[in-house]
């Protein structure tokens, strides 16, 4: 019997996958539900067995389905090939991503089949402060935005008192234009959950929370059930693989609060609080979850610690660039031609993501910008796309690489309407516990709106002093990056699009170009 694998994964699902796979269950073909490969423009996916691999014929419907089986798709533009060889994938180096889209998500057995467990199982051997020393030589840093030090943090934790210890992981991806969290739990969660039962090893710790955000129905209803088995296989729960080292996991909800992407808030949240930011010292290494010493790590920062543990830190430190090592998992959205995700080492430069991987903008109009790093990201003119990927890079033009989400803008983007986007963004989603990013921001829509209407330019660049003055306040006086980053899209929109906001002349005095 022929056997199909069509993914599960919620933008499958949303363009008829489910409807699919039903279409061909019932023309007698085994069906298989996979994760997404990522080839987002391309789904629903569906992948048939042959000899030679599994064949990939994208945008599938139930209609096509008679055609599909009868072989009439074969030599069209349709077909892929064997999707493991198909140029797009092919380029890509695959290393927290290796089994997404190629196992089932909830098949344990396939998991370790692929290579999972390899690096719990090595854990199990090291002693703790091993473990962290791995993860240190790795040069992992946070993928949630910061990029703080992985090693760093987990050795704090490590050696910090507590009668107790968490690890959270923080899945409140909430950032516009990222869904490597999403796809990564939907399609492989396993990698996810023994990334963490990888740290609590590490640092000590006995139970962890994954805080995934209310909008993933599809990747909570997997994770949950891929715990379930996890436990069943002693993967979780009182004796970890038979070790006699114990550790829990369980999922909590969020409600939507994009501040809670910040660390103290999803603190908070998890407390059954309000997702307020809190003020630091002290530090959640110290005193987080409850109080205790608590590892928060994003999912992506905790998907690469797996292959870590099982090849060795200096493995993992061998790809990448500078201070930015191993692999980035790429988001590329908005008005882009190939949307989907990218798994490349460190270095690879911007261009080549959007224009090699994401062929340009969907619309064939030229690229105008790309925000990078989320609504709080700066925009990057084509001018600047000759950037590597690593986050002194970025710093250095100042932008920062965020959870590597890439917006793409065709060049009929509103610079100045987006920088009010910025700061109505800012005043809708703070938690409203500081002043200069709870009032900054609301009064920095009312200066926007106000270079906007300007009549002329004496009056303009009056407004525009006003708002740099407001961005510095925010930059340097808000309590976490919500308010501290704002201004990064307002000030990179103003020096790369001056004309979007009615400036016909260069300014010399930091507001403008």
């Amino acid at each position: 019997m022929t056997t199909a694998w069509v993914p599960c994964d919620a933008v499958a699902v949303a363009v008829g996958a489910d409807a699919v796979a039903e279409a061909l269950v019932a023309a007698g073909i085994s069906v298989r539900r996979n994760g997404s490969r990522g080839m987002l423009w391309l789904e629903p996916l569906v992948e048939l067995e042959t000899a030679g691999g599994r064949v990939g014929f994208g945008n599938v419907t139930t209609a096509d389905v008679p055609a599909l089986l009868a072989g009439v798709l074969d030599d069209t533009e349709r077909c892929l090939g064997v999707v493991d060889d198909y140029a797009w994938l092919a380029r890509q180096h695959r290393v927290s991503f290796a089994r997404v889209g190629v196992i089932e998500p909830t098949d344990l057995a396939a998991y370790r089949e692929h290579g999972g467990l390899r690096g719990l199982e090595r854990a199990l051997a090291l002693a703790p402060e091993e473990i962290v020393a791995e993860v240190t030589t790795s040069g992992l840093r946070g993928r949630g935005g910061a990029g703080f030090p992985a090693g760093i943090k987990w050795e704090t934790v490590r050696t910090a008192a507590g009668d107790q210890k968490f690890v959270c992981c923080n899945a409140d991806e909430g950032d516009s234009g990222t869904f490597a969290d999403r796809i990564l739990i939907e399609g492989d969660p396993f990698t996810l959950i023994e990334g963490m039962v990888i740290a609590a090893l590490a640092v000590g710790a006995s139970e962890g929370y994954i805080y995934v955000r209310s909008e993933y129905p599809h990747a909570i209803r997997t994770l949950r059930r891929a715990i379930d088995i996890a436990y069943a296989h002693g993967v979780l729960g009182e004796s970890v693989l038979g070790s006699g080292r114990g550790f829990d996991l369980d999922v909590r909800v969020g409600a939507g609060a994009y501040i809670c992407g910040e660390e103290t808030s999803m603190l908070e949240s998890l407390e059954g609080k309000r997702g307020e930011v809190r003020a630091k010292p002290p530090i959640p290494a110290l005193s987080g979850l409850f109080g205790r010493p608590t590892v928060v790590n994003n999912v992506l920062t905790l998907a690469a610690v797996p292959m870590i543990l099982a090849d060795g830190g200096s493995a993992y430190a061998a790809l990448g660039t500078g201070r930015s090592r191993g692999t980035q998992v790429f988001q590329l959205a908005g008005n882009v031609a190939r949307g989907g995700i990218v798994e490349a080492d460190f270095g690879v430069t911007l261009g080549s993501l959007v224009a090699d991987f994401g062929g340009g903008t969907a619309s064939g109009r030229p690229v105008k910008a790309v925000q990078i790093g989320g609504p709080l990201g700066a925009y990057v003119p084509p001018g600047q796309f000759d950037l590597p990927m690593d986050y002194e890079a970025f710093a250095d033009a100042g932008a920062m690489l965020g959870h590597g989400g890439i917006v793409v803008w065709d060049d009929r983007m509103d610079a100045a309407l987006m920088a009010r986007f910025a700061m109505e963004f800012c005043a809708k989603e703070s938690c409203g516990k500081c002043t200069p990013c709870r009032i900054g921001s609301v009064r920095g829509v009312e200066v926007i709106d106000r270079v906007r209407a300007a009549s002329d330019d004496e009056e303009r660049r009056t407004h525009l002093i006003l708002l740099d003055d407001l961005c510095t306040t925010m930059t340097k006086g808000s309590l976490c990056a919500m308010g501290g980053l704002t201004p990064m899209p307002v000030r990179s929109a103003l020096e790369h699009f001056p004309e979007d906001f009615g400036l016909t002349h260069p300014t010399t005095d930091g507001t403008g170009p």
